[in-house]
């Protein structure tokens, strides 16, 4: 073994001092100044989160910890608290798994490294990250007796490395299915901790995403299940805070409050401290005796007001894709998915629109999207206002070789066509999304390579959980060493299904051209939900509704609405773009220079 890893093992198995984490922390854990609050970290500001860290505590009986959590509650931090505690108190091997790699590079440089420089007691244990100390990386810290390890759930090799001591698995529902192929990223990582078995520690953290496929709250099922509840200023009476108990005065979700059941008194938002700090911790299971688990929405949060979760509420409310993320990370549940249902045809085709030669009134920003086929190219251009209204502006298939310059020119005098618009004014394609994972790859990567500064995409479609619609960066691993999106296919059809479902027009409707015809309809609506189970685990995957069954409307609909994110990736605002479009003057409509109609679709 090596003498490092050996040393950290026999002080792995020495008997600690019976701190607890949130002591440590209130003793020693400094903010950075990047942080929301800078200075000495008070756990009494988030009272809530001292059960969670002192169960992770070396004298604590529970071997695995739990949080199913909302956004802006604080449990990350629980776990940085929790790995200086190891650092300085209770020194071992510890792994970090994060969902991928690109996520710990950013995570160690955003969080674990001002963690390490801006708290004096953990600053003297582990090298500058500057220095030219191996043992200081982006990968790994080591101090006197411990080192932590931190890799990607999308790692094999990083999954394997050593035993370890203490395990924090952070955002585990972003973890992808399989990990290189060797199985489920959790089961891997707990492996490692087998060595340790009665004196591990676990940290599972994450905000669920889809009933039946979330990773933690099925490990929230099998724990003890224990829910903050909070005194009642009136009765006394203690109750979780819920979303059932937040009302407002009708059109007034400014003025949101918590409603007591048991008497029916009021309580306001500046009122939440007094809540917090009396609140406790209730089980709701027996669970195992081993599995601690907490589950925290974003409504005890300090950072979000009841009145800001209400206001999101009612702009998100009638779009299921934007809803969906609502209840995730403001409410701290699984998502009911509905879009594993058939979509059918007819009555989406029963739903066109004819605007007339104009864009409709309401289309601030057009995008593309393009399949590459062995024939042909396939283009579908998206119109998108408030809120991610979507009508279809134009659908064409361009026939000829792939392999050849022509068919390519066709392309892009599409790609600079021009729509006018009711204002006065003519809307360029602001960006497109190409396709170079099929048909004809080099002739791709070679047309986005002299048009990026057109924000002429090359991407890639990848299933999956847990990959975003848009990525952080681009990779250049490819063999036309050109930027290359890595696009959440699965995460975009989950958006679309939801919205096609959307019979009013309003955030999230979809609008249909009258030209288009029923082909288009059943392209769009081809594919279903597939659940497979793979070594017990539910695997959700987008397949074709019948083999051999044509799709290339809805991706090309997918890689458009995915080239919309990618420029929200550069900065754009969206509803801000509509509401620059309505304020510009009115101006008579005229024909538009160099556009093209589609002759199949008249």
């Amino acid at each position: 073994m090596v003498p490092e890893i050996d040393l950290a093992w026999r002080r792995g198995i020495r008997p600690e001092p019976p701190i607890p984490v949130s002591d440590w922390a209130d003793r020693h854990r400094i903010l950075p100044p990047t942080s929301a609050e800078p200075g000495r970290w008070r756990t009494d500001r988030t009272p809530y989160l001292r059960a969670v860290m002192d169960a992770l505590s070396t004298a604590s009986p529970y071997e695995r910890v739990v949080l199913m959590k909302g956004a802006q509650t604080g449990g990350s931090e629980a776990g940085l608290n929790w790995l200086g505690y190891i650092i300085q108190n209770a020194p071992g091997i510890a792994m970090l798994v994060m969902p991928s790699l690109d996520m710990v590079r950013r995570n160690t440089t955003v969080r674990i490294d001002p963690l390490i420089e801006a708290t004096p007691a953990l600053r003297e244990l582990v090298a500058a990250p500057r220095s030219r100390d191996a043992g200081n990386s982006l990968f790994r810290k080591s101090f006197p007796g411990g080192q932590l390890v931190m890799t990607g759930a999308n790692s094999a090799v990083g999954l394997r490395s050593t035993p370890v001591r203490y395990l924090f698995l952070d955002e585990v529902d972003g973890y992808p299915g399989d990990a290189d192929g060797e199985g489920d990223p959790v089961d891997l990582a707990i492996q490692r901790t087998a060595t340790f078995r009665g004196r591990r520690k676990i940290y599972m953290v994450s905000t669920p995403t889809l009933k039946g496929h979330s990773r933690i709250e099925a490990a929230f099922e099998h724990s003890d299940r224990r829910f903050y509840h909070v005194p009642c200023l009136h009765c006394g009476d203690m109750a979780p805070i819920t979303w059932a108990r937040i009302r407002w005065p009708e059109r007034r979700r400014d003025q949101a409050h918590l409603v007591c059941e048991a008497c029916g008194g009021i309580h306001h938002e500046h009122e939440k401290p007094r809540l917090l700090a009396a609140g406790e911790w209730r089980a709701t299971a027996e669970g195992d005796g081993r599995t601690a688990g907490f589950h925290l929405s974003a409504l005890y949060s300090h950072w979000e007001t009841w009145a800001e979760i209400a206001a999101e509420h009612g702009r998100v409310r009638k779009d299921p894709a934007r809803l969906q993320v609502w209840v995730n990370t403001k409410l701290g549940e699984s998502w009911e998915d509905q879009a594993g249902d058939t979509v059918p045809a007819d009555p989406l085709m029963a739903r066109r629109e004819d605007w007339g030669e104009a864009l409709p009134a309401s289309v601030a920003v057009l995008t593309a999207g393009v399949d590459v086929q062995g024939d042909r190219i396939e283009v579908q251009i998206l119109g998108w206002g408030r809120d991610e209204e979507a009508w279809v502006i134009d659908y064409r298939v361009l026939w000829g070789d792939p392999s050849g310059p022509r068919l390519w020119a066709d392309l892009d005098m599409v790609l600079q066509a021009t729509f006018p618009h009711p204002a006065g004014f003519d809307l360029p394609v602001r960006a497109a999304a190409i396709d170079t994972g099929g048909h004809h790859t080099k002739m791709a990567y070679e047309f986005c390579r002299t048009r990026l500064a057109r924000r002429i995409w090359a991407i890639k479609g990848r299933g999956g959980p847990g990959i975003p619609v848009w990525p952080r960066r681009p990779t250049r691993n490819n063999k036309g060493k050109i930027p290359l999106f890595i696009v959440g296919v699965d995460a975009v059809k989950d958006a679309v299904y939801a919205r096609l479902r959307l019979t009013e027009p309003g955030p999230g409707a979809i609008h249909f051209l009258r030209r288009l015809d029923a082909d288009y309809f059943r392209q769009l609506t081809a594919e279903r939900v597939v659940t497979r189970f793979e070594r017990g685990r539910p695997i959700r995957s987008w397949q074709p509704k019948r083999d051999g069954e044509r799709n290339e409307a809805l991706d090309t609909f997918v890689y458009a609405h995915a080239a919309l994110h990618g420029l929200i990736s550069m900065g754009l605002r969206l509803n801000d773009e509509v509401e620059g479009v309505a304020g510009q003057a009115t101006a008579p409509v005229r024909e538009a220079k160099g556009v093209i109609r589609s002759a199949w679709m008249k």
